[in-house]
């Protein structure tokens, strides 16, 4: 799983209270609906207000931290989609091997310029979401940012690779378009370049990078377009 001991905690206490709260309002009803039933001969039925409160209030499932973690902070659900690199709409910059190209699960964004051209430019949020991870992986992958995307009901993750700087932390929220990190190349292994990977199915491991098999993946440039 992706959160961490704290944050587990902390919205163990934020569900605590809500529970307390919840259970609070729900007798006060419950105590209403019964002077009322006793006055108007109305039947109680036995599922109370009260108990379907707490059945709501402890739904179970694997996304179950990440519902009640956008629940709490509405305003960053994700409304549309942009480009990771060059404000607008990727000037500047060119896809320069795209989804499933030699079975690539992801888009390489190169500034025009070529080469180490684009090292340290500034790579941007594709939409508002909760940062799940930003670490040095090392080898290949380098310096990674997870992000987690609400959009539509649905879920999202964005993953962008190489990086040389991050600028956010894991356990976040960031807005669409601000900056996260900066293009690096994974301490000299590569040509600077932007990974830009978008998946549709969460808690996935960080994956090899290319594969013949791509559920669980989407075409970024695709995704973003149609976003």
């Amino acid at each position: 799983m992706y959160l961490n001991t704290a944050i587990k905690n902390r919205l163990l206490l934020d569900k605590n209270h809500t529970l307390h709260d919840m259970k609070k309002y729900s007798i006060i009803l419950f105590l209403s609906f019964s002077i009322f039933a006793c006055q108007k001969k109305v039947k109680i039925p036995k599922c109370s207000i009260a108990s379907i409160a707490i059945e709501n209030s402890s739904r179970k499932g694997p996304y179950q931290d990440f519902d009640t973690l956008f629940e709490m902070h509405k305003e960053y659900t994700a409304k549309s989609f942009d480009y990771p690199v060059g404000k607008p709409d990727g000037k500047g910059y060119y896809n320069a091997q795209k989804f499933t190209k030699n079975n690539h699960l992801g888009d390489d964004w190169n500034g025009v310029g070529g080469g180490n051209s684009d090292l340290g430019d500034p790579i941007y949020s594709i939409a508002n979401g909760y940062v799940t991870a930003a670490e040095d992986l090392d080898g290949g992958w380098g310096k990674v940012i997870r992000i987690v995307h609400l959009f539509k009901g649905k879920y999202y993750e964005s993953i962008y690779a190489h990086c040389q700087t991050m600028t956010v932390q894991k356990d976040t929220w960031v807005k669409k378009g601000v900056p996260i990190a900066t293009i690096g190349n994974a301490d000299g292994i590569y040509l600077a370049h932007l990974h830009l990977e978008i998946r549709d199915t969460l808690f996935m491991e960080i994956g090899p990078g290319y594969s013949n098999d791509t559920r669980g993946y989407l075409d970024p440039t695709l995704f973003i377009n149609k976003n």
